[in-house]
């Protein structure tokens, strides 16, 4: 089983091509898999093994006849329940959404996996409408770290994180509002990308607006590749959708980093980074020079945009809270309720003064950038902390102290930015470098990251993780 759930997405084709695996066989080893370890990690809000297997069932009839719809017939892969799939319902980690309605249309991403074959296993949990970067919820409870069961894997997307880390599918899809993605991608030790904005069409929109990206975390670079075949098109429900460029993501990407402009900036000038993740992310930065790039240290030159960010998100809260009745809203968590509390309380001049300043966040990264081709920075201040709080020990008492200080801007600027697992902790936990380009440049952040798990390759919990007991 162990065997099988370790392949790559391009491993299973080629198997699958010679008639030497099918997609029966590894649909039920991942539903094995998840059958053994969902129990100790809950990284599964929902698991829908009957049709699992029955799309598993189709596409192995298709590659029996020899006409597979695609490079992801027969792929099993998992949603966030962010997202809307047919035929199960999307609670988005809140007792506040009934269950017991039609559910019947799917959201872009997951419509254009399953019309090429992929196989649906479940969707993976969130925070309570992906509001915090840890993932627990009233609804689902919390959701735990593969290398330490003690310590969360961030959030909001943990549970596709975790599923990715402990090969429970191969294909993981999640959302990125602040860096959502990202962020348990470099807790778990996996690979985490967000696209360029409307890159991958979203559908429906966000409460977040234009800060809500599509993510995909998976347990190799080229996987997230293949991903982004499929996914990246657009969709007429979509309205900020990107046309069609029709690119091969998996096409160069062995390019390599020779030659570029790397840009290094391990605080911002601002942030307050743990020593030990920021000398591991110097080291990887290293990697970087070594394979033939010139990497400079370098302010970018911005101050903090968080309170920006604050406006935004506290704006979106509102805005979401608004669409549910008292008896709804006195379910969902006090820190959502508390959040949208504060965003009923901006202005509309606040809201336009903090769109402008978006605006010129982006046009000085778009300058930034004509000088850099890539940006690297740490992805996150710290290393997993424990579960059942929302912040580390060391950061509660400090409001203004930010333990993920690298990720949002991203999703103000819209630009594409992966977290990259850089090595380990001398507690033996994941740490991230996050790879940043200019919007539109969604391969080159792609090369960049498999140049470096080319000769750093990425370690995964399967045969590391223990558990003593079963979690209640």
């Amino acid at each position: 089983m162990s065997e099988i759930t370790n392949l790559s997405a391009s491993q299973l084709i080629s198997l699958y091509r010679d008639h030497q695996l099918s997609p029966v066989e590894v649909t039920k080893a991942a539903l094995e898999r998840i059958d053994t370890y969902n129990n100790l990690v809950n990284a599964f809000a929902i698991v829908d093994e009957n049709t699992a297997i029955a799309e598993a069932q189709a596409s192995e009839v298709r590659w029996l006849n020899g006409n597979p719809l695609s490079f992801v017939d027969g792929i099993p892969f998992t949603a966030k329940d962010l997202l809307l799939t047919k035929g199960l319902p999307t609670r988005r980690g809140s007792k506040a959404i009934n269950a017991n309605q039609p559910w019947e249309e799917d959201a872009p991403a997951i419509a254009r996996l399953r019309e090429q074959g992929a196989v649906l296993l479940g969707k993976t949990t969130t925070s309570e409408f992906g509001w915090k970067g840890v993932t627990d919820s009233p609804l689902t409870g919390i959701t735990r770290n593969p290398w330490n069961t003690e310590l969360t894997p961030g959030g909001s997307s943990g549970g596709a994180a975790v599923a990715a880390a402990l090969g429970l599918g191969t294909i993981h899809l999640g959302t990125d509002g602040g860096g959502s993605s990202r962020t348990p991608a470099a807790l778990t030790g996996v690979f985490g990308f967000k696209p360029t904005f409307g890159r991958v069409a979203g559908y429906p929109s966000a409460h977040t607006g234009t800060l809500f990206h599509i993510g995909v975390l998976t347990r190799t670079v080229n996987d997230a590749a293949v991903t982004l075949n499929a996914i990246a098109h657009p969709d007429v429900r979509d309205w900020y959708a990107l046309p069609d460029i029709q690119q091969d993501y998996t096409l160069d990407l062995d390019q390599g980093v020779a030659g570029l402009r790397i840009a290094y900036s391990p605080n911002f000038g601002y942030a307050d980074v743990d020593p030990e993740v920021a000398a591991l992310v110097k080291v990887a930065v290293d990697v970087f020079a070594k394979l033939g790039a010139v990497v400079e240290e370098v302010d970018p030159g911005f101050t903090n945009p968080r309170s920006i960010f604050q406006t935004l998100w506290q704006a979106g809260a509102a805005k979401l809270l608004r669409g549910f009745s008292a008896e709804q809203q006195a379910v969902i968590e006090e820190g959502l309720r508390n959040i949208a509390q504060e965003g009923d309380r901006i202005t509309l001049a606040e809201y336009i003064s903090a769109q402008d300043a978006r605006e010129a966040l982006g046009r000085h990264l778009q300058q930034f950038h004509q000088n850099y081709d890539l940006l690297i920075t740490p992805t996150l201040s710290v290393a997993a902390f424990p579960v059942g709080q929302n912040r580390p020990p060391s950061y509660i008492d400090n409001p203004q102290r930010d333990w993920s200080p690298f990720t949002y801007l991203f999703n103000l600027t819209q630009q594409p930015a992966a977290s990259v697992p850089c090595g380990f902790t001398s507690n033996g936990l994941p740490v991230g470098i996050q790879i940043v380009a200019a919007k539109y440049r969604d391969l080159l952040v792609l090369q960049a990251a498999k140049a470096y798990e080319t000769v750093s390759p990425f370690v995964m919990p399967l045969d590391l993780f223990k558990a003593s007991k079963k979690l209640s």
